[in-house]
């Protein structure tokens, strides 16, 4: 797992200070080595964390005579079986690395070269006979990329906050990435929450020539996959062996890895899976919360530690180790992004960082088999939801901010962007083939917005934050397939998400631990915004200028001061409280990291 940044100008030479200072920035994803390399007006820079080949792996690496340059992010699980493919065509290896597969996949294959690759990942490849620059994402999105079209050229970067080292003047909010935050919980589809930085898509990849982007493709799409027509029995029959390929192939590690577990269905499928396979106890983590309004979810997770002799830890965090990881969380995440799960993450990730460089979670599981609440609601009221908010099924039909508030707290420039904030669900919804039934248009329009722009945002800048590569086996593209292509009687079954998933475990898991209700991580933010606290937050939060500039600071403070702070009205505070923290370290502070321990009303009100 590494951190890779670079531009490629249209006239001027690459800037070697840049470079370097795009890579400090980047270097908790990368703090094990630091490699750059510049040629004219190309330049790339590349942060690594070490975990296959570990003296050999320096990135960039090189290939045909020194002609082909390559930095990526991420892991290629395939690459031992690739590798031995492409040594018997002839081409011979310098490093153990995984990613050096990724050259000579390119010699041998051209540009179907990507689709060869199983893994996680995120490159830049250059091409120097050709003069041209080859820039990719995987499948699902797992890891990932920026670039900036600017008119001296084009930089990409990992994060955001290294992009903005390599380009000119000071960022600018997108009116259309924040209205998103706002409304959807996350921005989508290319845009981010600052002008000019798009991201790449999730499976494309784009070819750049002489700092201008050439051609863009699309080298895999769920879209493609056809339903089958499958018993429950016969469905055991083809995953077992799918699911034991892709957990040895994740397992490919030259370090210790651990599992966050948190005793729902997913993490508890990978313990088993793990501890099948792994030659000694798996090391765990669990975080929890006690509030008179949630369940402790520790219990199920230290019963099942217990239950497969897992060497465990329990992370139970207050209020004020909570609030005062908020801005440090914020920097990681790097977009805007309110998942109340992030924090609980990073601070799992903390812990997991003080002694490895590994750790598996379960993301993917609801999004592929259908595990979420959603997915299950009644047609009729999709059908209403419809004919309120046209577009997409019913499905993903309200934004957080409704009713009365939009009004009374968006200023003229959100008012307008506000309208077509659901646009990236629509498109989704419409883009998803007519032959599927609602529930895999549904699964679809996840896998494409909020899996990649939410969900996988949390599981790669949360842990790469601390120095940790997350992997996610269920994200594995073959899982995604397998999964997505099941009939829907063998995702949903009794009003239960994951059926098949959950009657596969059932060999290896007791049913309590299958078929007890979703659970996850749940922040009790609702009980922790105290009168106190929303009189401190009142007195400074409607003059802070991100407030003033986009907002109605009377609505915000009316918002506030609301009599009751309730799940949809802290959630509001919530996102707020957010975007304002975000403000002050990517506006006013142009990304730079902030203290691990800080509490945001200092950072708001300096």
């Amino acid at each position: 797992m590494c951190g890779i940044a670079g531009v490629y100008r249209k006239s001027d030479s690459a800037d070697a200070s840049q470079l370097h200072a795009a890579a400090q920035t980047l270097r908790h994803r990368g703090p094990d080595d630091i490699g750059t390399y510049v040629d004219g007006s190309f330049g790339m820079a590349h942060t690594r964390l070490s975990i296959i080949d570990l003296t050999g792996g320096h990135q960039p690496l090189f290939a045909a005579d020194d002609n082909l340059v390559l930095i990526a992010n991420g892991e290629i699980y395939n690459y031992i079986e690739l590798r031995q493919a492409l040594i018997k065509k002839g081409h011979r290896f310098s490093t153990h690395s995984d990613s050096e597969v990724i050259l000579y996949a390119y010699l041998e294959f051209g540009d179907d070269f990507i689709k060869h690759l199983h893994g996680m990942f995120a490159f830049a490849l250059y091409d120097r006979l050709r003069a041209h620059l080859i820039l990719a994402r995987d499948r699902l999105g797992i890891k990932p990329l920026f670039i900036a079209e600017q008119p001296g050229g084009i930089a990409f970067a990992s994060e955001i906050k290294a992009l903005l080292k390599l380009i000119p003047g000071a960022p600018e909010i997108n009116p259309a990435g924040l209205a998103q935050y706002l409304q959807n919980q996350f921005s989508s589809e290319r845009i981010t929450p600052i002008k000019g930085i798009q991201r790449l898509l999730p499976a494309e990849a784009v070819r750049i020539e002489k700092g201008v982007i050439q051609k863009r493709w699309q080298y895999w799409s769920a879209s493609e996959i056809e339903t089958v027509s499958l018993s429950i029995e016969e469905a055991g029959e083809q995953f077992e062996p799918l699911m034991e390929t892709v957990m040895q192939e994740h397992m490919r590690s030259d370090v210790p890895y651990g599992l966050f577990l948190s005793g729902g269905v997913d993490s508890s499928i990978l313990l088993a899976m793990l501890s099948r396979y792994a030659k000694e106890p798996i090391r765990t983590f669990s975080v929890g919360f006690k509030s008179p309004d949630l369940i402790d979810e520790l219990p199920m997770a230290e019963d099942l530690a217990t239950r497969f002799a897992t060497r465990h830890t329990s992370v139970r965090p207050d209020r004020d180790a909570i609030f005062q990881s908020l801005p440090y969380t914020v920097w990681a995440a790097d977009e805007l992004m309110r998942d109340y799960a992030s924090l609980p993450t990073a601070l799992l990730a903390q812990a997991a960082g003080a002694e490895l460089k590994v750790v598996f979670s379960g993301e993917g599981g609801d999004e592929a088999f259908a595990g979420y609440g959603r997915y299950r609601s009644a047609g009729i009221e999709r059908r209403f939801k419809q004919l309120l908010h046209p577009g997409s099924g019913g499905f993903r039909a309200r934004g957080t901010f409704r009713g009365r508030w939009p009004v009374k707290l968006f200023g003229p420039a959100l008012q307008t962007a506000v309208k077509v904030a659901r646009q990236p669900f629509i498109n989704a919804w419409q883009t998803a083939p007519r032959r599927w039934s609602d529930l895999q248009r549904m699964q679809y329009t996840d896998l494409i917005t909020a899996l990649p722009d939410n969900l996988l945002v949390k599981g790669d800048r949360m842990l790469m934050g601390w120095g940790v590569e997350g992997r996610v086996p269920f994200l594995d593209h073959r899982i995604v397939e397998f999964g997505l292509a099941l009939p829907d009687k063998l995702k949903i079954f009794n009003n239960q998400g994951k059926y098949f998933l959950k009657h596969w475990a059932s060999k290896f898991l007791p049913e309590q631990y299958l078929f007890a209700k979703k659970r996850g991580f749940h922040v009790p933010v609702r009980q922790w915004f105290t009168r106190d606290y929303c009189t401190r937050l009142k007195a400074c939060l409607p003059r802070h200028e991100a407030i003033k500039t986009w907002f109605d600071s009377r609505g915000v403070e009316a918002l506030i001061t609301s009599n009751k702070i309730d799940g949809p009205v802290s959630r509001m505070i919530w996102s707020l409280l957010q975007f304002v923290v975000w403000y002050e370290i990517f506006i006013n502070g142009n990304g730079e990291r902030p203290p691990v321990k800080l509490e945001p009303l200092d950072l708001i009100n300096k």
